[in-house]
């Protein structure tokens, strides 16, 4: 018998049955239903769980710090070793000059005056990577691909910059803006700069104006692009400047000789050090690796991993619960297989008097099991990303009545069915389908033959 004969004689025989069949198919269906539906609760959470850490910042950036008091010195060398690291997107030094002190001018005869106090330094290819959004430019160009002269800095600006610039030929409170403020008949006021359209200069201060033998430099301000205010990324996305981390440790080393500073910092290198991971799931062993190294680590993991467990936790009492019911289908499935061989003992006879081998007869009694199941596990997927579309349609309206306290949700969705679980689901219930069937189709095998044929 082939077994397009045994699927074809397992259909036949399910249909001449089909009021308990679609009663046992409709117990798999529930069990199937709330074993998914449980766990998609469960996935829901994980979901809402990293929309809830994502909000706070990026689930894969990791700031390293040489905190402790360690040997260790934060170099150059050190952080080659976390960019070579397995999984390291980039990692960047997040820099501000030690030794740097003067002003940004603007304006006719330099009317208008900001303090260099917000200039942070990076790898320009991190910034890209890091995903500090522009408002309009371009960002800085790569490092030592830059075409620029050397007394040209390329710059990006916060988005509120321009209001950092006071008005040197006013006092008092006209001789500044700020974000927000508006003239007498409400219309918002600009600030005195235009950081992408005005000529800007930085000239830095000396230490001693008694000394003249100290110099004033001087470097003109090219604005490559304006960062969209985001706080996730610092002050300075909303009135700082970013540069070239090379470029500003030149500008440092010039005011150092330009000033005659005897620089008699034992410091240990960088105080802080920003790494972008590929994926939220290494960021674990990324920060481990770096700990390894005498540094001390900061990210949203630790905050991530008890919110898992958490979650785990209730996936698997919401497993649970939903698993009960498939094993009552699982009875109830053993129990329709049993009843057929009482039914069809006289079938089972002639099949082995015509000579169909055991193993085929086995086959039949599992397969029909199995399609029992497959087709139960099958209607309890539809059925469960319907209730979860329904859940995630409703969730709204269940916060707004107060239900929402009692929901384990956290994000945006109630109910989340991936692909895997719903595979995962189809083959549980043909699995258990499968196993309900063996005790059943091994009793039909030990079926003499001769009784089979007596049997009324």
């Amino acid at each position: 018998m082939r077994i397009t004969d045994l699927v074809s004689l397992c259909f036949e025989n399910l249909r001449r049955r089909k009021g308990r069949t679609a009663l046992t198919v409709i117990g798999v269906m529930v069990g199937t239903c709330a074993i998914v539906v449980m766990v998609s609760l469960g996935i829901a959470m994980n979901v809402g769980f990293d929309e809830m850490i994502a909000s706070y910042g990026d689930l894969t950036k990791i700031t390293v710090y040489n905190w402790g008091g360690t040997d260790v010195k934060m170099d150059d060398k050190a952080v080659a070793q976390m960019q070579a690291m397995d999984h390291v997107t980039i990692a960047t030094p997040i820099y501000t000059a030690r030794y740097l002190s003067g002003q940004i001018f603007s304006g006719k005869n330099d009317r208008y005056a900001m303090q260099l106090y917000n200039v942070v330094g990076m790898y320009p290819e991190a910034i890209k990577a890091l995903e500090y959004e522009l408002i309009s430019g371009e960002y800085l160009p790569d490092s030592g691909k830059s075409t620029a002269k050397k007394d040209t800095i390329q710059v990006l600006m916060g988005q509120y910059a321009g209001y950092g610039f006071t008005d040197t030929k006013k006092t008092g409170s006209n001789a500044s803006r700020w974000q927000g403020q508006t003239d007498s008949h409400g219309n918002p006021l600009d600030p005195f700069v235009n950081v992408e359209k005005d000529k800007m200069l930085l000239r830095t201060s000396v230490q001693d104006e008694t000394d003249t033998s100290l110099k004033k430099l001087e470097y003109n301000i090219q604005v490559c692009g304006v960062m969209k205010e985001d706080y996730q990324k610092g002050y300075v996305t909303s009135a700082g400047v970013i540069m070239d981390l090379n470029v500003l440790k030149r500008l440092e080393n010039e005011y150092i000789k330009a000033n005659k500073i005897k620089v008699t910092d034992t410091n240990n290198g960088y105080d802080q050090v920003v790494v972008k991971v590929d994926d939220i799931d290494n960021v674990q062993a990324v920060e481990e690796a770096i700990k390894e190294l005498g540094f001390s680590t900061d990210s949203m993991n630790s905050w991530r991993e008890s919110m898992q467990q958490q979650s785990q936790s209730i996936q698997m009492i919401l497993g649970g619960l939903g698993a009960i019911s498939l094993f009552v289908a699982a009875l109830s499935i053993a129990n329709t297989m049993t009843m057929a061989i009482y039914e069809r003992t006289r079938e089972i006879g002639v099949m082995k008097v015509l000579g169909c081998r055991l193993p085929k007869i086995r086959q039949m009694f599992l397969i029909e099991a199995g399609m029992i199941g497959f087709l139960g596990g099958l209607i309890g997927i539809a059925v469960s990303y319907t209730l979860s579309f329904l859940m995630n349609h409703f969730a709204p309206v269940l916060m707004s009545t107060g239900l929402g306290n009692i929901l384990p949700m956290y994000g945006t969705k109630v109910s989340v069915i991936p692909i895997w679980l719903a595979l995962a689901g189809l083959g549980f219930a043909t699995v258990i389908g499968l196993l309900s069937g063996v005790m059943p189709a091994n009793r039909a095998v030990k079926i003499s033959a001769l009784e089979a044929i007596r049997h009324e």
